[in-house]
């Protein structure tokens, strides 16, 4: 009996220590399996970042400006998207690739492709002397300017610096004109019973508070900057388009026209689009030249986090103190 005991007892015990092996094989097994997920998990990581630091150092490296021969061509700069300091459409983005344009030896002909709204006052006047100072450092070189969705406002004015403007029959052109708007909540404050507390030294610190009642001094004074900008809007485009333009107050007034509508008023030369002026003009082939893109900002805009960026920008254009060409 007692034999029969002690030979329980040891297969029980046997059972145990074969329970607890097989426990602490199968514990060995999830960590081997867990390293080997972990060393995968670390390579990729270290692969991806790889990846990112040779984009970011290859977009970095200083790009040559060697040039390259092509018999002859049309050099074209495109003008893309709202005119804004820091943006792609800007006096310092577009002043290298400009001047690249002009610069290389077998350019026959430059084309400044607008596809813009419009937007600084100030960044399109720079834009605009730009070019009139390239064209008069480059003679023997025609500039022209062609539209594609949308040549309105600053765009339009940037365009009338080149010696012929085209576009296509739907292209919306013009806007010569200058906008500034805000919201009056002085009224809707004091129905709530919101009191406006505004503390300035200088009168006219507070000037077109959006919290506040307008004076119509205030009024009077912008109105009168405005006035002003929008005279420097006309005569560039006057100065840029001479006699070409017929006597029609419309043109200035803020009014967006259709490409076949600008022809007959003068503020196109005619309808064609880069590809078949090219042709019009014997030259044929093009020769793109891009404005310098920041490396980490290109790495993020090919990450899509471009369209946060956008959606801020448009939030921004919603600032009822920003002057705006239109």
């Amino acid at each position: 009996m007692e034999r029969m005991e002690n030979s329980e007892q040891e297969r029980q015990s046997r059972r145990e220590w074969h329970l607890i092996e097989k426990v602490v094989m199968t514990h060995s097994e999830e960590l081997k399996k867990s390293r080997r997920w972990g060393i995968v998990f670390k390579s990729l990581t270290f692969a991806y970042l790889f990846v990112i630091l040779f984009f970011v150092f290859q977009n970095a490296m200083p790009r040559s400006d060697k040039q390259v021969s092509t018999g002859g061509h049309t050099a074209v700069v495109q003008l893309k998207g709202a005119i804004a300091d820091g943006s792609d459409a800007s006096y310092a983005q577009l002043r290298r690739p400009l001047r690249q344009a002009f610069a290389h030896p077998d350019t026959l002909a430059v084309v400044l492709e607008v596809n813009s709204p419009g937007g600084s006052p100030v960044q399109s006047q720079m834009i605009y002397d730009l070019v009139l100072e390239l064209r008069a450092e480059y003679p023997d070189i025609p500039l022209y300017a062609v539209i594609g969705e949308i040549g309105a406002s600053g765009a339009y004015f940037v365009a009338a610096a080149a010696d012929e403007i085209y576009a296509s029959g739907s292209s919306l052109v013009g806007s010569i004109g200058v906008v500034s708007g805000g919201f009056g909540f002085h009224e809707a404050m004091e129905r709530l019973g919101i009191e406006r507390r505004l503390y300035t030294a200088g009168t006219n610190k507070g000037f077109l508070d959006s919290f506040s009642p307008e004076r119509d001094e205030e009024v009077a004074h912008w109105e009168t900057v405005l006035s002003d900008v929008h005279q420097q809007f006309i005569d560039a485009v006057v100065s840029g388009r001479g006699d070409r333009l017929v006597d029609d107050e419309r043109i200035f007034n803020g009014y967006m026209w259709s490409g076949a509508q600008s022809q007959s008023l003068g503020l196109v030369d005619g309808l064609a689009t880069v590809h078949s002026l090219a042709e019009q003009i014997e030259a044929p082939e093009l020769l793109y030249f891009d404005p310098p893109k920041d490396p980490l900002r290109k790495l993020l805009e090919d990450f899509g986090v471009s369209v946060g960026q956008g959606i801020a920008a448009r939030v921004m254009s919603m600032d009822g103190d920003a002057l705006r060409l239109k």
